[in-house]
């Protein structure tokens, strides 16, 4: 058949027409063969997409000031694996979040990754379409980034990720979330920055009340995974119905915040400490009462008769004092004796 011509196309991809392959004779053969066999051309159709970069995703990804060195090597690490991404300088943490839309406007991007940071321990991410909404609140936890897996598994930097969904996700409070991760995860095909090769996977799984993020690395054709990272989890505050802010379409009851979890820990604490000591006053009291003689019979006295009691006498007058006649102190020897009785 005849080799397809390719022509440049936009954004520097190559796009395809339709041809038709010709079917080469020999000399050998007869004309009659030669006409039945022209009549059989094959025509390759065109493809379905002709290349162009259509799907016109851009996520803005930057943080508030007061984060800490892990949520900077966080952020880092998904605007490596999102090559349609963009970044922005630290926003003030005096404005209000409002501001955000339009620094998404101005950087041209209709999804943003916000991470707010509170008492320089709490992080907080935000996942909006700007600037109609919806967007969703988050408080990241077990954050552990790229440098610090130090896994084995390895990708092409800006391929195309696949993103997969726990069963979870089909339910209503969660159908919402599961189209913001698709439009903002999601690579565009024929992006500029992407490369046309899908050699990982992003999966969300939901567990204990929480969304745990994994990234996976496709090294085999029967889809074995190797994990590359990073990893995290989210913990589903709120969603609301604009772009952050707007009335709450759905609130999280299992949602504990960090202050209160904190407080109970504290109480907890305090409570431990407060048992030991009354252990030790208990003990204290124990050893100052007076101990009951336990080596006395019971039963010794269950055959003794009881005495006749007497009757009380009162004595009245002091009682009469008794002469008691004084002893020679100087007694003589008994050899003295003896002698005086002799004579």
């Amino acid at each position: 058949m005849a080799a397809f011509k390719r022509k440049r196309g936009g954004q520097g991809h190559f796009h395809q027409k339709a041809k038709k392959g010709k079917i080469v004779v020999d000399d050998s053969e007869t004309l009659a063969e030669a006409e039945q066999e022209t009549k059989n051309e094959v025509t390759v159709p065109a493809p379905v997409s002709v290349g162009k970069w259509t799907n016109k995703e851009r996520v803005l990804i930057f943080s508030s000031r007061g984060i800490n060195f892990r949520t900077r090597h966080l952020m880092q690490d998904l605007r490596t694996m999102m090559p349609h991404s963009k970044a922005d300088t630290k926003m003030d943490r005096k404005d209000k979040l409002f501001v955000v839309n339009e620094v998404c406007e101005i950087k041209n991007c209709n999804k943003c990754i916000f991470f707010e940071a509170k008492k320089k321990q709490d992080l907080y991410m935000w996942i909006s379409n700007s600037p109609h909404g919806p967007s969703a609140k988050f408080l990241v936890q077990n954050i552990h980034t790229l440098a610090e897996l130090k896994m084995t598994g390895n990708c092409l930097k800006g391929s195309r990720p696949l993103l997969s969904f726990d069963p979870t996700f089909d339910k209503p409070q969660y159908a919402v979330l599961k189209e913001l991760f698709i439009q903002t995860f999601s690579t565009p095909r024929y992006h500029p920055k992407s490369q046309p090769f899908v050699d990982h996977v992003f999966t969300f799984t939901v567990a204990d009340n929480r969304i745990w993020f994994r990234n996976y690395q496709i090294i085999e054709e029967d889809a074995s995974l190797v994990e590359i990272g990073p990893r995290f989890v989210l913990n589903l505050m709120k969603i609301f119905k604009g772009s952050f802010g707007g009335p709450t379409l759905y609130e999280n009851p299992h949602f504990q915040s960090p202050n209160l979890h904190r407080r109970e820990l504290r109480l907890a604490a305090a409570a431990k400490v407060r048992e030991k000591e009354m252990v030790k006053e208990i003990k204290k009291v124990k050893r100052t009462e007076v101990k009951e003689n336990v080596d006395n019979d019971v039963t010794a006295d269950v055959f003794l008769t009881p005495a006749e009691e007497k009757p009380v006498h009162i004595q009245t007058e002091a009682p009469e004092l008794k002469v008691v006649k004084k002893k020679n102190k100087h007694k003589a020897f008994k050899r003295q004796r003896m002698q005086r009785a002799r004579r």
